[in-house]
This record gives structure tokens, C-alpha cells and sequence, in this order.
């Protein structure tokens, strides 16, 4: 069944992001109050500050001030020499004083802009800005009850808010930019971006249009995934198509998103600029930067992922398996991709393969059900991958069996001293003995003659049943190539 776009293709889609980050800061923006909230009991890293005491008044986190600076740079774009503070008011729960700090008119950084390859295009996305602001704290829906409860200890944590310009026309470009955004602040280390715990969340805003001008926006808040801010996406383009070709009108709202539905559903009516009564923070002067300051900050960022990007392409490797190794690599950095770099361009395809295919499943799997992480070394597997790599350039380890011997030692406490000699103890080396292996394929092809018949017609769909065969006859053993090989010349093929 087509869908509501593909039906109507005159819309035209248009999607602006704004990502809120939240940085790794110890303490709180304008609070002394612990900053990591992520296994923390609820309301317990509060302070008078953060609960919005009368007469409590807040000082500037500085080491804020020099992670938004880095984050600037990661953007493209430099820090401004002067920015101020703004209260937006509004009334919730989660907001003890009854407004936020943030800034509104005159933010840290003006501009800048994303790049990243889809489908092996480049795309730029520009930004509008990007503010500093306290983060409020959140509400707790217990399941199965009428009422819902308020933690706090995120209030005050900093915040980045960076805002794009309304450039996004595709939902596997809204992904994309988000992917890259994730990149771009972990390599900047100014925040863990842990996605679950709510270090980073996109609130995505959409409209459609038969026309230049742009169509009444809805915003969903609070993603917390790349593939809900795509399938977001994806829902309300169809969506609002669907309604405006029922002669409905599409109303400026906030939305919510339902991952188990795939689908999002309607919050609250859309506040404009004006409804929250900006106005400058009587408590906190503005922040003047001298670019000397700045580029102090500065002389401590890290390589960004485009450099890393270009540097893997050059290799030869496409820009899926570069991206799959730089989302990866974020954990331990430079000196294991100028590791990959430094191979020649076979050896680091080959080291690519094995990184992309088995060490980062491996990683995620033990994310995901938080078992202890891989303890070797970085000098300890880069061992073990040349060791592999050459193992596998010998013949005496197929793809299969390479897997086995990372997945067994990369968890090991340290690698046996002969790397050969273990997975050889452990049955992974395979049999290249061309004698042996040929007294199997000739038992093999005198116990399946109408396989082997069948192989001579042209059929050669039937060799790798009798592939399978020696390759179980030898114990899983016996090199597949040389099987394969072997086979053919005694079938008179080659």
C-alpha cells in the first residue's frame, strides 16, 4: 500500500532539528549540585539553586563556558566575544522558579553547520544557532497510576540547544544529521551523549507545502534515538499530508512519540516566541570572551570525524564501513584509528572488516546487557588483529573460525603468548594439506554422485552441498577454498 507521499509527491517536506545536549560538566550551570544524574535516587543532587529558593542566586559554571566553545568549533562555527542570559517564563511542574535560564537574543554561538554522506552524497545542513541553557527537571509517570511524580536532579544540568535551519527534506537525512551530531559532540568530549539516559534528545519539527512557503509546523519532543527521530519523521509527513487532502487544517502543536505504535500523538498547543516573556537575567552578567581565551580553549580539540572520514576513504574503505568504525571508535579515539590508517590500503580493509563485523557487535551486545567491557589492551589487540590478519592472509583461518579467536581473546584478561598455537589448541586453525583434504573430496564425491553430476552439467549451485560436505567430513577444518578448488579439478572443471 503506498503512502499518503507517495500518493501526493507535490508536498514538499521540510524539517528543522533542535538537539539538546547536555554537557559533562562535575557540577550543574549555575549550581554546585553533582551533575550525573544517570544512576542517581530521584531529588537527590538538589540544592537551594536548583529548587528555586527565594533569594538563592546562581553562579556560572566557567568549565560550561569552555565546553561550549569546543562544541562550537565541532560545528563549524566560534564562539561569540559576547553573550548574555535570558529568563524564558513558563509554569510546569519539572521548572521550580517558574522560568528557565537560557539565552535567547544574544547566544554563545551564531552559525555554523553539519556535513555528513548519505547514500554517498555529502550534505550540509547549516545551523541558526546554538544556546546555552539549564535543563529543567522531569516528570515520572508511574505505570498504572493516575497521578505523576517530579525529579529534579536534572534540573540545572547545562544544556547546549543547537538549532538547525530548516534544510532537512528527507527522513534518512533528519537520521543522518542526528548520527552526525552524536559524532560530532562525543568527539568533541564536551558530553557522553548517552542517548538512554537523555544526555542528548532532538525534538524534530516538520511541515509539508505544495508551494516555497513553508507549511504549519508540528514539534515532537524528546526523541532519544536516531531511528525515532527518522520514523518521526516518516509519521508526520504522511500524516499531515493525509489531513490536508481531507480539508483539514494542520495545527502548530507539540507532539509526542509512541515507539511501540510508530507513530506520534498530540501533547499541547504550540507556544510562540512572545508567550514566554523573555527578558535579561537580572542575577548574571553577560559572558565576554577575548578570542586569546578562546583559542586557549581551543589548543586541546581533538581531530573531528571528517577528518577521520577522509582519512579511512583514502584508504579505500566506503563511507558505511568509515562511519561504522568512527561511531565506534569514539570510545578509545585517536592512536586506534591512526592504527587502521597506518596499514597499507588490503591491510586496512581487512582490519576494517574485522572491527566493523566483530568487535563493534560485540561491544554493543555487552552495552546493551552491561557485562563487563572488552579488557584487553590497546597494544594487546592490535596483537591480536595482526595476528589474525596474517592468519587469515596464510589460509589457516577462514572467516568463521577468525571471528571465534577475536570474540574468545578480546574478552581474554591477556592474549597466550603464541596466538597461533591457542587456536590451534582450540580447533580454529583450518587444514590447507592439499593431500589430506583431497582424499576427503574424493570420498565425498564418490558417496553424492548425482551432486557431482550435476556440478559436470553446470550446475553449479550443487558444489557447495559438496562443499559442505568435506567441510564436515574434515570437522569444519579443511580450507573451503582449496575445497572448492579441489573439486573442480576432479570434476574435470578447471
Amino acid at each position: 500500500m503506498k503512502t499518503n507521499h507517495e500518493l501526493h509527491p507535490e508536498y514538499k517536506l521540510t524539517v528543522g532539528i533542535e538537539c539538546h545536549v547536555q554537557f559533562k560538566t562535575k557540577s550543574k550551570l549555575f549550581s554546585g549540585a553533582d551533575n550525573d544524574a544517570r544512576e542517581a535516587e530521584s531529588n537527590t543532587l538538589v540544592n537551594h539553586i536548583d529548587f528555586g529558593l527565594p533569594g538563592a542566586l546562581p553562579v556560572l559554571n566557567k568549565e560550561a563556558i569552555n565546553l561550549a566553545i569546543k562544541a562550537g568549533y565541532a560545528l563549524n562555527s566560534r564562539a561569540q566575544a559576547f553573550s548574555k542570559f535570558d529568563r524564558k517564563h513558563y509554569f510546569y511542574p519539572d521548572l521550580p522558579m517558574g522560568y528557565q535560564i537560557t539565552q535567547f537574543d544574544e547566544p554563545i554561538i551564531i552559525g555554523g553547520y553539519v556535513e555528513f554522506y548519505l547514500d554517498g552524497e555529502l550534505k550540509r545542513i547549516n545551523l541558526t544557532r546554538a544556546h546555552l541553557e539549564a535543563d529543567a527537571g522531569k516528570s515520572i509517570h508511574p505505570g498504572g497510576t493516575d497521578y505523576s511524580l517530579v525529579d529534579l536532579n536534572r534540573a540545572g544540568t547545562p544544556l547546549l540547544e543547537i538549532v538547525s535551519e530548516p534544510e532537512i527534506h528527507t527522513p534518512a537525512e533528519a537520521r543522518g544529521y542526528a548520527s552526525e551530531l552524536y559524532m560530532l559532540m562525543r568527539y568533541a568530549d564536551v558530553s557522553d551523549a548517552n542517548l538512554f539516559y537523555g544526555n542528548m534528545r532532538f525534538d524534530v519539527n516538520v511541515s509539508v507545502s505544495t508551494t516555497e512557503e513553508l507549511g504549519t509546523r508540528t514539534e515532537t519532543k524528546n526523541l532519544n534515538s536516531f531511528r525515532a527521530v527518522e520514523k518521526t519523521v516518516e509519521y508526520e509527513l504522511n500524516r499531515q499530508i493525509g489531513c490536508l487532502e481531507d480539508g483539514e487544517k494542520i495545527i502548530q502543536e507539540t507532539r509526542g512519540w509512541d515507539d511501540s505504535k510508530n507513530q506520534t500523538y498530540s501533547m499541547r498547543s504550540k507556544e510562540n516566541a512572545d508567550d514566554y516573556r523573555y527578558m535579561p537575567d537580572p542575577d548574571l552578567p553577560p559572558v565576554i570572551l577575548s578570542d586569546e581565551y578562546i583559542d586557549n580553549v581551543l589548543k586541546s580539540m581533538p581531530k573531528m570525524p571528517g577528518y577521520w572520514r577522509q582519512q579511512l576513504t583514502k584508504l579505500g574503505l566506503d563511507e558505511s564501513i568509515a562511519d561504522s568504525i568512527i561511531l565506534a571508535e569514539v570510545e578509545y579515539l585517536t592512536k586506534n584509528l591512526e592504527y587502521v590508517i597506518a596499514k597499507s590500503e588490503a591491510g586496512a580493509k581487512a582490519l576494517a572488516n574485522l572491527i566493523v563485523n566483530i568487535e563493534i557487535p560485540l561491544r554493543r551486545q555487552q552495552e546493551e546487557s552491561k557485562q563487563p567491557n572488552i579488557s584487553l589492551s590497546d597494544a594487546d589487540r592490535h596483537k591480536l588483529y595482526d595476528t589474525v590478519s596474517s592468519l587469515i592472509s596464510d589460509n589457516k583461518l577462514s572467516s568463521n573460525t577468525a571471528k571465534d579467536l577475536i570474540l574468545k581473546l578480546l574478552v581474554a584478561s591477556e592474549l597466550p603468548d603464541d596466538i597461533e598455537k591457542y587456536a590451534s589448541s582450540e580447533g580454529l586453525i583450518q587444514n590447507s594439506n592439499q593431500d589430506e583434504i583431497l582424499l576427503a573430496v574424493q570420498k565425498v564425491i564418490a558417496d553424492n554422485p548425482k551432486a557431482a553430476e550435476d556440478v559436470r552439467s553446470g550446475e553449479m549451485k550443487a558444489i557447495g552441498f559438496l562443499v559442505g560436505s568435506v567441510m564436515k567430513l574434515t570437522g569444519g577444518k579443511a580450507n573451503p577454498g582449496l575445497v572448492n578448488q579441489l573439486i573442480k579439478s576432479e570434476l574435470g572443471l578447471s
